[in-house]
């Protein structure tokens, strides 16, 4: 249809004619997100009855909308590392928003988000956010790290 769109994906071993096979899957089965207008979307949301927009919480019939510059951002850092590890908004803790960063270099040089470390790790993770949706860490090299005051 021309619609630009992105699913986030990870590795998973799969079970295909008795053999376990390396596949890329979506994290999430029933998420896209489309880089189009309401306009364009409508009629094709109707024409297709497993697509549907995904709703604001307490608000009656507003669609999440995710900003252009933030999701550009959130895809290109994804797509930078091989194992992007992806959270749903409820795994995210407020220790894990403690360390605000800035990268200085690097592929993701500019980026800004919080830092992750997992206990016993010694793998340093930006944590990047669409909120109500999506959360992923990618990893970063500890030259390129900024504490943010």
């Amino acid at each position: 249809m021309g619609i630009r769109y992105f699913t986030p994906t990870e590795h998973r071993l799969v079970e295909v004619g008795g053999k376990k096979v390396d596949r890329v899957v979506p994290i999430i089965q029933d998420m896209l997100f489309v880089y189009d207008t309401r306009e364009h979307l409508d009629p094709i949301i109707e024409k297709v009855p497993t697509l549907q927009y995904r709703y604001k919480r307490g608000e009656y019939n507003t669609p999440i909308i995710v900003r252009s510059d933030d999701m550009e951002r959130f895809i290109y850092a994804v797509n930078s590392v091989d194992s992007p590890k992806y959270y749903s908004p409820d795994e995210i803790t407020p220790e894990m928003r403690k360390r605000k960063i800035r990268i200085i270099g690097g592929k993701l040089d500019g980026f800004t988000g919080t830092l992750v470390t997992m206990r016993g790790s010694k793998t340093k993770r930006l944590l990047l956010e669409l909120p109500m949706l999506l959360a992923a860490t990618v990893v970063v090299e500890p030259d390129f790290i900024q504490l943010i005051k």
